[in-house]
């Protein structure tokens, strides 16, 4: 069957789509991304929108409890506001399930996130990530452990499939396993085929976003860069927007 090509792609009748790359830890630009599309809102009325968040809200930058506070209060105000989920977020719940030296949270950022709960935790023994995944577990509010656990994993608009990390090529887009939705990379990125919807996803950080005929990426390395990038639909019309440290 044949696939979407990212040119002839559409987004839903009168429904504008705003969708958010990683944001690991940085409030600043998760804000500022938000003033930023609240003044497009206001200024062009969309009939309808929906701001999709591609997860990632934890690790590596300062401030991952502020991140998900913030999702949490968005979402609650309006229904349009949607976060899916990251392999770092199922990443934090699994480390508080299985404290580990060696898995993706103690390895790959998760000291940036404990810190944010005011939790300090010694990687280097297993008496010391036993000891700091209890004080991390009771330091985490319910509703953020909630929040996590309650992720989806991917959502549909018009002829854009969203995600974080990617699909299975060949595989039905409702049967796509949970694990490459939010883990793969090769077997998706390099495919060159054109896909039932064009999938937009982060979760492989590059310079700029990627925009090729069957994908979308808008992970630019936001803790780092300071940058945090999304693709905007409207119609047949699709751009990207970025927003940097105090960019509102």
């Amino acid at each position: 069957m044949a696939g979407v090509h990212f040119l002839d792609a559409r987004g839903p009748q009168g429904m504008r789509l705003y969708a958010i790359g990683d944001v690991h830890g940085r409030l600043d630009l998760l804000s500022a991304m938000h003033a930023r599309i609240h003044a497009e809102i206001m200024r062009d009325r969309p009939a309808d929108w929906r701001i999709i968040h591609l997860g990632d809200y934890v690790d590596r930058g300062p401030d991952a409890r502020g991140v998900i506070t913030f999702l949490i209060e968005r979402m609650a105000e309006d229904e349009r506001v949607v976060a899916l989920a990251g392999n770092h977020d199922v990443g934090l719940i699994d480390f508080l399930a299985r404290p580990e030296p060696h898995g993706l949270f103690a390895r790959n950022g998760g000291a940036a996130t404990a810190r944010s709960y005011g939790v300090e935790i010694d990687f280097a023994s297993p008496d010391g990530v036993a000891d700091g995944a209890r004080r991390l577990a009771a330091a985490i509010p319910p509703a953020h452990a909630q929040f996590l656990r309650a992720l989806p994993l991917s959502v549909e608009f018009g002829d854009f499939f969203f995600c974080h990390a990617g699909i299975r090529p060949g595989i039905a887009l409702d049967e796509q396993d949970p694990g490459d939705l939010v883990w793969i990379r090769e077997d998706f990125l390099f495919h060159l085929e054109l896909h039932p919807k064009v999938v937009v996803h982060g979760h492989t950080p590059h310079d700029v976003a990627e925009v090729l005929p069957n994908r979308v990426n808008v992970d630019t390395l936001a803790y780092a860069s300071g940058r945090l990038t999304a693709l905007v639909v409207d119609g047949e019309d699709k751009r990207l927007l970025e927003a940097t440290h105090g960019s509102e």
